[in-house]
């Protein structure tokens, strides 16, 4: 079985399109390609209870994120404010090496400078 193509990276704003969190939004703080799920910062909070580990290390009711899976969430483009699929372009940079960025479907606006 192949690995399936995330369309986000870690630190990128993503918008939930489905799901019980739809229409949160927030950046990925980890990314897990091998399972096809995101960590989305503020999004599919769950209680956790932990036992006090070691001195200073308190136990209690610990609220973390719950990773999702990544085909949930759409890239929110900053220049049109929108959730947006993601496009592949080749640019040219300044030692005529073509560079793979991604681009937004809707305005055109790329997201790897």
């Amino acid at each position: 079985m192949s690995q399936p193509k995330l369309n986000v990276k870690t630190g990128d704003t993503v918008v939930v399109i489905s799901g019980a969190n739809k229409g949160k939004s927030g950046k990925i703080q980890r990314a897990f390609p091998k399972t096809g799920k995101v960590i989305v910062e503020g999004v599919a909070m769950v209680k956790r209870h932990q036992k006090p580990r070691g001195q200073g290390m308190p136990g209690g009711i610990v609220e973390k994120e719950a990773p999702i899976p990544a085909s949930n969430v759409m890239l929110l483009c900053q220049s049109c404010k929108k959730a947006t699929r993601v496009a592949h372009k080749f640019l040219e940079d300044d030692k005529n090496k073509k560079k793979k960025v991604r681009v937004c479907k809707k305005c055109g606006a790329a997201f790897d400078n």
